[in-house]
């Protein structure tokens, strides 16, 4: 009888969550059309670019405009270029991000709240009110037109002090004041209990920090003026010069600068996903 009640309630279950199920795939659909889109348009070959409805996957594909692209600009370096970019802003994200939330969420000193909030209000403002100030510093150092001038302005945020300090925030307070009473400096706190607990917190923060720092083009753009220099991000956009009216190199440089990042986030979405889900809790 027991099983029979369970057969039965599980068709039930299944309809009742079928509406939810439709939405969350709407909403997948949506999200990643416009990759399948630009997808469609680099493998495709001929004039009619914007066909409405555009086709999913066009019939005479091919990939020559992938290789053209390749043979059009200097793809290998802007991707180092990219890669060494994005590698040190989310190391440093890291690195000053849970150096600046733990004080804020397991030490106790006057003042800590406000301090806290002024970070949360910096959110309020656009990245772009920061342009002149950080660029008149930049150059003050003399690190503009280099990849450090890029990388320095970026590696202080508040999404990822807030992020870092919910994590150590859920470390009981039992621990950290055991650990004190056995003589753990708060250096040894921090690095040995409090890192080792955030991983999750630590690679959802990466990769954020790595998909942003890796798509970003208008700081880059106003700092380096060397095409040598250029990320993808910046330097793809040399194929709308080169080639103005194929809208298909174009699209054949998005996606390959797409590429990658999807990739990180298929082999790391374990750990984001348990990093998401702490930080909704």
């Amino acid at each position: 009888m027991t099983a029979i009640a369970l057969n039965r309630a599980t068709p039930r279950k299944l309809l009742r969550r079928l509406p939810d199920y439709l939405l969350l795939l709407a909403l997948s659909f949506a999200c990643v059309y416009p990759f399948l889109w630009t997808l469609g348009i680099a493998v495709g070959d001929g004039e009619q670019v914007f066909d409405f409805p555009p086709p999913l996957w066009p019939k005479d594909a091919g990939w020559r405009h992938f290789a053209a692209v390749w043979d059009a600009i200097p793809l290998e370096r802007f991707f180092w270029n990219s890669l060494w970019i994005s590698g040190l802003t989310t190391l440093g994200t890291l690195a000053v991000s849970a150096l600046a939330a733990f004080p804020l969420a397991k030490l106790r000193f006057r003042g800590r709240q406000a301090v806290f909030y002024a970070i949360i209000a910096t959110l309020l403002l656009p990245s772009e009110i920061n342009f002149i100030s950080n660029y008149v510093t930049i150059s003050r150092l003399g690190l503009d037109d280099s990849r450090l001038g890029v990388v320095l302005p970026s590696i202080a945020g508040a999404f990822g002090i807030y992020l870092m300090k919910h994590a150590f925030e859920e470390i009981p307070d039992e621990i950290v004041d055991a650990a004190r009473m056995d003589g753990a400096s708060d250096w040894q706190v921090f690095r040995r209990i409090c890192l080792p607990l955030s991983l999750p917190y630590l690679a959802t923060l990466g990769i954020f920090t790595l998909v942003w720092s890796w798509n970003v083009y208008v700081w880059p753009s106003v700092v380096l003026k060397t095409p040598d220099l250029y990320p993808l991000s910046v330097g793809v956009l040399y194929l709308k010069g080169a080639f103005a009216t194929s809208t298909r190199m174009v699209a054949a440089g998005a996606v390959l600068t797409i590429l990658p990042v999807l990739a990180v986030f298929a082999l790391c979405q374990r750990y984001f996903m348990r990093g998401m889900d702490g930080a909704v809790k």
